[in-house]
């Protein structure tokens, strides 16, 4: 593969597959039903895909789970941020989102 061929193909938007958008849309839902999570955004570049959680709609994300595309073939590495700081990176989606559902959860007392 020549190097203009690479790039033209990987000028293409980066995208989560169905079953990541799946899966993180699932646990998303489950933190905006005990009222953490209110908000999301969905972003992609040529390099990246990102979806971002929000508290409240007008603020910065909480947090980032970030899919990059490597140079090395069709391997990804995806990253949890924070507002401030990468709290976990992996290979492997599982374990992203595992870290993810193991973070602290607020509760409100009624």
């Amino acid at each position: 593969m020549t190097n203009l061929s690479y790039i033209k193909k990987h000028k293409k938007p980066y995208y989560f597959s169905r079953t990541e958008l799946s899966i993180i849309l699932s646990t998303y839902s489950a933190r905006v039903a005990s009222g953490e999570w209110r908000d999301y955004a969905l972003d992609n570049t040529s390099q990246a895909a990102l979806f971002s959680i929000y508290r409240h709609a007008h603020e910065t994300p909480v947090l980032v789970i970030e899919k990059r595309r490597l140079r090395t073939g069709d391997t990804s590495l995806f990253l949890l941020h924070d507002r401030h700081k990468t709290l976990h990176k992996s290979n492997s989606f599982n374990i992203v989102i595992s870290y993810l559902n193991n973070l602290p959860r607020l509760i409100y007392a009624r």
